[in-house]
């Protein structure tokens, strides 16, 4: 792992230590308690507010909010512009998932319509992303039928219009920014096999996003503690079952909460050095 990254991860586990960010999160109805579990298991606090009558207001005094349309309803579509209003107008950063964006009519206009409204990032799969942009892809749902590589124009456009990070889930992750690309390797293909890896990466971007970090690095540490955590419970569990229990510990292993505010030789943040690999390539 890149110098720039280890700094970024550790520096924004500091700031976890000392104050957790507080993360609001408007997702779909099946990932709420793996998303709040990984979010306390990283050091964050979550707040599933996700009514129209508060999420404006709560939004206001979030560190971080994450929306995700995986599951919308009318007032949940009501709730997550109202949260997107609260946040824009305080300044504080907020993630877009664009869940299945590309498959329902109403789910893809409604992506593109609060994406003009400057997240912080945007985090999908390649089909997501590329739907989002405005370029045909392909799609079904959480699952993607474009590659990661194929995304990276889309990517590129979306950073330049909305000056968000966006980054495309895959095999190898991209991360995008006006000025900055980076691929990241890391993770275990059993994460498609649990619900609600994906999502509770978006809220840990939020997280991330809520320290002092440069945005790129903080959505790049988001990514690294999730695929890290998945790497090491890969190795410690059997089936689907164990290994989200496995994950959440590893996340919480690799946190503030037990790795120590500067890298030791042999300490957490030296294991995730060994966990992802990163390549910088430029704008």
């Amino acid at each position: 792992m890149a110098s720039t990254l280890a700094h970024a991860f550790t520096a924004a586990q500091a700031e976890f230590s000392r104050a957790a960010p507080l993360v609001q999160c408007l997702t779909n109805i099946v990932v709420p308690q793996i998303t709040a579990n990984a979010l306390l298991a990283a050091g964050a606090s979550p707040a599933m507010v996700d009514t129209p009558e508060e999420a404006a207001d709560f939004a206001a005094i979030a560190s971080g909010v994450l929306v995700n349309t995986g599951s919308p309803t009318a007032a949940q579509y009501t709730a997550m512009r109202e949260a997107v209003r609260g946040a824009t107008a305080n300044d504080t950063p907020w993630v877009l998932d664009p869940v299945a964006c590309g498959g329902p009519a109403a789910r893809t206009g409604f992506a593109r319509d609060i994406v003009a409204h400057r997240p912080a990032a945007v985090r999908g799969n390649a089909s997501e992303i590329i739907a989002l942009s405005g370029v045909s892809g392909g799609g079904r749902g959480v699952d993607s039928t474009d590659e990661v590589a194929a995304a990276l124009d889309a990517a590129r456009d979306l950073a330049a219009r909305t000056g968000a990070v966006v980054a495309v889930s895959g095999p190898r992750d991209l991360i995008v920014s006006d000025d900055r690309v980076t691929w990241l390797h890391s993770g275990d293909p059993m994460m498609q096999r649990v619900i609600g890896t994906g999502c509770s990466l978006g809220a840990l971007c939020a997280a991330y996003l809520s320290t002092s970090l440069d945005p790129h690095d903080a959505v790049l540490a988001a990514h690294a503690h999730v695929g890290a955590a998945g790497s090491i419970a890969a190795g410690e569990s059997t089936g689907p079952g164990s290994f989200a229990v496995a994950w959440l510990d590893a996340l919480f292993a690799l946190s503030a909460h037990s790795a120590p505010s500067t890298p030791e030789p042999g300490g957490s943040h030296d294991r995730l050095d060994h966990l992802v690999s990163v390549e910088e390539t430029g704008a």
